[in-house]
Parts: C-alpha cells; structure tokens; sequence
C-alpha cells in the first residue's frame, strides 16, 4: 500500500509503501477510492491534538471498496461501497455507549488520529464504523459528506428548528449544511474570512439570504449561529448576533481560546454548546436526507501524493468547498 505518513507534529507527510494491511476480526480492508481533506487533519498535522500515536496516516473522509473481510463480518460484502468517518470504534460498554450516547464514549477510536485513516491507497476500518453507499454518486463527490456533512448534520439539529441560521466559516462544512438548512425552509446567514468573496458567493449561489465578513452584523437577529471556523474570537461574535433564547454552537474539535466577553451578550437564555464527534444514527439519518436533498459538493481534487498542498491550502484558506485526495 501507499501512503502519506505523518511522522511526528508538525512535519511535512511522507509518502511511503507498506505491506498490505490485514484485517483482523471484525474490521475491513477497503481499497481507497477518494478521501476528504478536514481542518480536523490540520489540527492533527499541526499537533493541535493531544495523544496522537506517531507515525499515523491523516485522513477520516474515506470513499472506497470492500477488499478483504476479517472474521465475524456479515453485514458487508466484497466490492461494496462504502465510506469511513471520523469515529472509528466505540467500546460499547461505557456508561455513554449504554445510553445512546456513542460519540462521547470513553475509549474511542478516530480515523486518522489514534488509527491509521484514508490518505493511503488502503485502510483498515471497524466494519460497525462503515457506512454503504451505495452506487448513485461519484467517489469525489461523496467524500466531504463522511465528515463535513455529518458534523455539519449533527450541529445543524443542534441548532434547533430556528428558522434564521447563522454560518460562521463556509468551507465544506458550510457549503453543505447551508444547502440542508435551505431545503428545510430556513433562511440562511454566511459569514466568512473579510475579503473572501469566492466563499460569499458560493454561499448566495447556494441560497443563503446575505453573506459578509464574519466581524459584521446581519441584517436580522439569527435564531441559532453554527461555528466551523476554529476561532474563538467568533463566539462572543455570535452571541451578539443571536436573539434571546438563542443557541451558538461551536462545531470543531479544536478552537482557539474563547475571549472574555460581557455577560450582558449571554444573558437572555442564549446557549453556547459544542458537537462532540458523531453517532451511527447521524451517518444514518444524513444520508438518508443527502440522497432525498441531492446535495451537491464543492470539491478541488489533488492526488495523493500532493496531500501536504492541500493542507496548505486549506490552512491559507485558498479553498472554495472541499479538497479531496485520489489515489
């Protein structure tokens, strides 16, 4: 197999050939067809995480095909299609896992953090933490839906059923949950870095109402605001722009400390809350609504071996949509 190997925090990924990994019981091997760049990989390429496993393989986006089975799989078949998440294993025992609570279980497993992810030609993934999907969309296509869609799915039900929706950062994520909101009936805000009006754009051509720099006021009081953008800088931000009873939601893994900021602006049952990673009813549910929604995907394809470029230029904000990987 080939790969781009993160040796240690902070370093440029390697390319390297391996032996083909192997399944063991209860996971899959799976040829890699298209895997998805997140901000989530640059926290993990930049350290910004703790307790990363060195030398790991980034990458939790994964389009692919079933090649090999381990024991015990029945629920997935050679050549099936399916894609691999951020969450990776759940030990199911944990007062979490026992109360339908799996996305806060106590010993995780992420693709492409504590387990080897989908920059690579093969992965090995817990068949339970693959989803099928089917044979309607392109590999390119499908790749931003295995994370930015289902965060964004999460958080945006997270919001609440407001009907004026805020987006704080419009990249994959955004473009994606801006289109759900839409189809739902509600009127959506973007806000992106001062100057970016590729991602404006994209946000009006999508259906938002207004976008404009993330530092502004909209033009009407939001309902709910959702954070992507990982600065916190962008939380007392959107508490002003939030009316009483309102809710933030913070939806990234990592975020830069949250200022202080005058009590007044939380004050009137405003809420701010965090999306901790994704259950197998969210993948589920959001497919389900994907294929009834025909959500389109704004993708920028990079070979495999071009992977530290796309995490350039995601870091550089240079990216409309989504980058993804091919191998």
């Amino acid at each position: 197999m080939r790969a781009m190997v993160l040796p240690a925090p902070g370093k440029a990924l390697i390319p390297l050939e391996r032996p083909d990994p192997r399944p063991g019981p209860g996971e899959v091997l799976i040829k890699v067809s298209a895997c998805g760049v997140c901000r989530t990989d640059l926290h993990v390429v930049d350290g910004e995480l703790p307790d990363i496993p060195y030398p790991v393989i980034p990458g939790h986006e994964v389009v692919g095909r079933v090649e090999a089975l381990g024991a015990g799989v029945t629920d997935l078949t050679i050549g099936m299609r399916v894609g691999v998440p951020w969450l990776g294993f759940t030990c199911g025992k944990c007062p979490y896992c026992r109360n339908d609570q799996e996305n806060l279980c106590d010993r995780p497993q992420f693709t492409g953090y504590t387990r080897d992810g989908g920059f690579a030609s093969h992965v090995v993934a817990d068949s339970r933490y693959c989803f099928p999907l089917g044979e309607q969309r392109d590999d390119v296509a499908l790749a931003p839906l295995l994370c930015a869609g289902l965060i964004g799915w999460r958080s945006l039900v997270m919001a609440g059923n407001g009907k004026a929706i805020g987006i704080y950062g419009f990249g994959a994520a955004g473009h994606i949950v801006a289109q759900v909101a839409r189809a739902q009936g509600r009127t959506v805000y973007a806000f992106t870095r001062r100057g970016d009006t590729e991602a404006q754009q994209l946000a009006l051509s999508l259906g938002a109402d207004w976008a404009g720099a993330s530092e502004e006021m909209p033009p009407a009081e939001l309902d709910a605001a959702i954070i992507y953008a990982p600065v916190g800088a962008l939380v007392p931000q959107a508490l002003r722009a939030v009316r009483k009873g309102g809710r933030v939601v913070c939806a990234g893994i990592h975020m830069s400390d949250i200022p202080t900021f005058p009590y007044h602006i939380l004050w009137g049952e405003r809420q701010i809350a965090s999306v901790a990673n994704l259950t197998r009813k969210d993948g589920v549910d959001f497919f389900k609504a994907a294929a009834d929604l025909n959500i389109k995907t704004h993708t920028t394809v990079f070979p495999l071996d071009q992977a530290n470029e796309a995490l350039a230029c995601l870091r550089d904000g240079k990216l409309v949509g989504a980058a993804v990987l091919r191998p």
